[in-house]
């Protein structure tokens, strides 16, 4: 999970992953939406897929990238339970 949280703490892979919520789209199309260098991007790429929040689908010589979304709910969850969000009033935390 700490990885998730790492990659999440980026607002470029925040992005990333609300273009990708969207629908999958290549390496080339989400690189397009930033002004920043290929190697960046690929890094900022690889940590989501490093992270489990992406997939990467090879095809020829483009790269498919989809939001793996039960990672995005596991993340969501622990959020939840470390504010104490869903608990009843008396519970204890």
């Amino acid at each position: 999970m700490n990885e998730v949280f790492k990659a999440l703490s980026h607002p470029t892979r925040r992005k990333v992953l609300a273009m990708l919520r969207e629908r999958p789209m290549a390496s080339g199309e989400i690189a397009q939406a930033f002004d920043v260098a290929w190697p960046t991007m690929t890094a900022h790429l690889n940590a989501l897929k490093d992270a489990g929040l992406v997939t990467a689908e090879r095809d020829g010589t483009s790269i498919s990238y989809r939001v793996n979304a039960s990672v995005m709910e596991e993340a969501v969850a622990a959020l939840m339970e470390l504010i104490g969000a869903g608990k009843d009033e008396g519970e204890a935390p």
